[in-house]
């Protein structure tokens, strides 16, 4: 099996960027949710509570981020000297904010009274060590450093929809930064490890999927199929400690170097037994 496709999303619940090559570092990808938006409070907001998010273009610079939305505008974010507390799922974190008039500009767009966050070098952050059993870092993430998925399981995923009358849906309500061509689906719940270009990746936790699997990835509508009732039928955890339905891995890297489109990926270490899931008729 090898990569097909390797993104990045640098505002968290924007729109990503994909990549031919990246490094790897004990955070992940270079540049993946090293930003996000928080309400005036510091409480972050992503397309599950505001969709239009998905129309935010991203691209960097050098000194920060050129923010666009089609037919609003475009503003260049950099980090202020100001800094807030905010808040991502349970952690809390440093962050460094954007100046006035971006945060105005993207209040202005989105329609809901906003900040852009910075993760920076004051910032910290680390993954759950319950799961990860070590203390490693992460970013702005939703919890864990790297979100793999593969062409199988969405295959098996999209058959499942159409036997049902559904449309299919692409990788991309998935969001995920590493994709693996891959022959067998859900083989990943059987992995504990893959090794790609010599560094070992750990599958530490399968990912529970929300709304934003529902929503178009550029406009933010919800008016385009859905894959819920696919994963309800097909895809329920059966591990409490997961509760949901579930697509993609989270993954702890272990190393650090390069890896790049076409590098083939091996199982190194597997699992007594598959990650358990529930099918309904």
């Amino acid at each position: 099996m090898q990569i097909t496709q390797l993104n990045i999303y640098p505002v968290k619940s924007a729109r990503g960027i994909a990549l031919s090559q990246s490094a790897i570092s004990a955070e992940g990808l270079p540049g993946d949710r090293r930003a996000m938006l928080v309400d005036p409070s510091g409480h972050f907001i992503t397309q599950r509570e505001l969709p239009a998010i998905a129309s935010l273009n991203v691209v960097p610079e050098a000194s920060g981020y050129r923010l666009s939305i089609d037919g609003k505008g475009e503003v260049l974010a950099v980090p202020s000297s100001a800094r807030l507390e905010v808040t991502v799922w349970k952690s809390n974190v440093d962050a460094a904010l954007a100046t006035d008039d971006v945060n105005g500009a993207l209040s202005q767009w989105l329609g809901k009274e906003m900040k852009l966050a910075f993760f920076d070098d004051q910032s910290k952050r680390l993954a759950n060590v319950e799961w990860t059993g070590t203390e490693t870092p992460v970013t702005f993430a939703d919890g864990y450093q790297i979100l793999v998925s593969t062409t199988a399981s969405l295959e098996a995923l999209n058959a499942d929809m159409m036997a049902n009358g559904e449309d299919s849906i692409g990788m991309e309500r998935f969001r995920p930064n590493i994709v693996l061509e891959t022959d067998e689906a859900w083989a990943e719940d059987r992995w504990a490890a893959i090794d790609i270009n010599g560094i070992r990746f750990d599958l530490v936790k399968p990912c529970a999927r929300c709304i934003m699997t529902t929503q178009d990835q550029k406009t933010g509508s919800r008016d385009v199929p859905s894959p819920m009732k696919a994963m309800g039928r097909i895809r329920m955890s059966a591990d409490r400690r997961v509760p949901g339905v579930l697509f993609g891995w989270n993954l702890t890297p272990r190393g650090a170097g390069t890896i790049s489109l076409g590098d083939v990926a091996t199982v190194v270490e597997w699992r007594d037994e598959a990650w358990p899931v529930k099918r309904r008729g």
